[in-house]
């Protein structure tokens, strides 16, 4: 019987080829909603999804993190015009299904059932990565963050690319593997087993809260 989602033989292979190995656990954490805009969490739209349990996971993590004083990040993918209905965007000849995704429109809003407040920082981009063409990075240090807690969707578009990016960018990466979505099982798990061999570690939602908790009492548990 296969040890893990893909078996004994891929696992063997992963772990002789060195990843896997636990990422640190930082003790300036910041919160990263990736995409959790009508947009993506709407099936009515092309680029949707039902992400309702995503959201409420998200939404619980996030309150745990704001009794934990931990700063609270969302990213949107919003086009202009031109970008939506011309050729700029090469991403956009990919998906074209993501040209709903305008400036203004309810596509872009951040899904209203997430907390979020008016000082949360909103990160509008127009590729997949958090970090790509935007000011996220300058941003987390400038708040002396060390850990990206990944939330959003999707998995296997921004959610992965916006964590290979953090990592790429010196910080710690952790995914809450309840707090993430796709349109598919089969790419949401790939990607998670990418993440967790590579990039971050793919962690339940308790242990989230956990990590997020010892923050306020000033227990460390892990390493």
């Amino acid at each position: 019987m296969a040890d893990g989602m893909y078996g004994r033989d891929t696992d063997d292979t992963y772990a002789h080829a060195g990843f896997g190995a636990a990422v640190r656990r930082g003790e300036r954490p910041v919160i990263v909603v990736v995409d959790l805009t009508n947009g993506f969490t709407d099936p009515a739209y092309p680029s949707g999804a039902d992400l309702s349990d995503v959201v409420a996971a998200t939404a619980t993590l996030i309150e745990h993190g704001r009794a934990a004083g931990v700063p609270v990040v969302f990213t949107t993918i919003a086009y202009t015009p031109a970008e939506a209905d011309g050729d700029i965007v090469t991403w956009l000849q990919k998906a074209p299904g993501m040209r709903a995704m305008r400036e203004g429109s309810p596509a872009v809003a951040i899904d209203a059932r997430l907390p979020r407040r008016d000082e949360d920082l909103l990160v509008v981009k127009k590729g997949a990565s958090a970090f790509f063409g935007t000011g996220l990075a300058a941003a987390l240090t400038g708040m002396g963050r060390d850990t990206v807690l990944v939330c959003g969707a999707t998995t296997s578009g921004c959610v992965r690319a916006t964590a290979v990016d953090a990592v790429q960018s010196g910080f710690s990466v952790l995914v809450p593997r309840d707090c993430v979505g796709d349109r598919a099982a089969g790419p949401h798990d790939a990607a998670l087993f990418d993440i967790h061999a590579k990039y971050g570690d793919v962690i339940g939602v308790a242990e989230a809260v956990e990590h997020l908790r010892q923050l306020t009492t000033g227990v460390r548990l892990d390493v």
